[in-house]
């Protein structure tokens, strides 16, 4: 197998016969020898069904079902879990990324230079106050993180077996894939393309949904806002310290005036919020130290086109993946030994 496309799916059945015709036609002036993978991520519509009926009549685009709605993130990484191909392309349902740009981005990754090749989309004609925030978000994130993110650039990719490998020994519960992408380093080429609007249905993605991914960008990679915390505690006592100082120096100077209930209630409030966001903060990181205990498996299969794929989630596999990167470099020293 040449080529796998992985393809999340969460009630996209305006979507799929587009979708379809569209990758049928790409990916056939590609390769003889490609396949598709439709992961139906518990969709509520008729997605499933649809899915059943496109692999009888196009038997290279296999599907799975997850048992619930997992998120992207799990659907991506069942994915990239039981895809067979050398290359494995990661791309939405929904046409924003479009499946003619893979005519550039393969031979990039053939060229041997790079492991993985990443579209990166301009802004063009988006709101103003959007790619501004945008931009602050990217530049404020990348002066927490310990990796480097790019604007514009998402999940649309084409991977190599070595960086596919690298993801799937990452088995942690909370997953950010943009920076997992990242942190795997390896080589990387960027490809660049206009914004292109969703032909049928609606995004998934609300303010909120945006906001808690943002919120998982910060705390996945780093601990700084726990560092944050600490000056943030020690710059509001050295305050209150020193408006103390204030109130005693003035207080002998010009003898005690009536106490200001103002300045009790602002102090109390402003001490009070402090203390809930360092504590949000402190339990943002206990939750998530929680959820990686447990081992809970990322997804769990209903469905799937495969009769013998396992119902299981893809810690498993990571180790077998973790093997195989292993035995893969033991095979290239041996390599280079032997030429040497």
């Amino acid at each position: 197998m040449e080529l796998s496309v992985v393809v999340p799916c969460y009630n996209e059945e305006e979507s799929l016969p587009r979708l379809v015709e569209v990758l049928a036609e790409e990916l056939s002036a590609l390769t003889p020898h490609f396949e598709v993978i439709l992961v139906d991520d518990g969709s509520r519509d008729r997605t499933l069904p649809m899915l059943r009926s496109v692999h009888q009549e196009h038997p290279r685009f296999r599907y799975l079902s997850l048992s619930r709605n997992f998120g992207k993130e799990s659907a991506m990484l069942a994915g990239l879990s039981h895809a067979r191909g050398d290359r494995v392309a990661i791309m939405d349902a929904d046409l924003q990324h479009p499946p003619t740009l893979l005519a550039q981005m393969l031979p990039l990754l053939d060229s041997g230079d790079y492991s993985q090749v990443v579209a990166r989309r301009t802004r063009t004609d988006d709101p103003v106050v959007r790619t501004a925030l945008s931009r602050l978000y990217y530049k404020m994130m990348n002066r927490l993180v310990d990796i480097e993110l790019q604007d514009g650039v998402g999940d649309f990719r084409v991977l190599d077996r070595r960086a596919v490998q690298a993801l799937l020994t990452l088995g942690e519960s909370n997953r950010f894939s943009k920076g997992l992408f990242a942190w795997i380093g390896f080589p990387t080429a960027v490809v660049d393309y206009e914004n292109v609007s969703r032909e049928t249905g609606a995004t998934k993605w609300s303010m909120r949904s945006l906001f808690n991914y943002g919120i998982d960008g910060v705390v996945s990679f780093n601990y700084r806002p726990l560092r944050m915390s600490i000056w943030l505690g020690i710059f509001v006592t050295v305050l209150a310290v020193a408006y103390a100082a204030w109130v005693l120096v003035d207080a002998i100077w010009h003898g005690n005036s009536v106490a200001g209930y103002v300045t009790t209630i602002c102090a109390v409030t402003l001490l009070g919020g402090v203390q809930l966001i360092v504590l949000g903060v402190i339990g943002e990181y206990l939750g998530r130290i929680y959820a990686e205990t447990k081992q809970r498996p990322l997804f769990l299969l209903k469905e799937s086109s495969d009769r013998d794929a396992p119902v299981t989630s893809a810690l498993g596999r990571e180790h077998e993946a973790l093997q195989e990167l292993e035995h893969t470099r033991d095979d290239q020293a041996i390599e280079r030994s032997d030429q040497a």
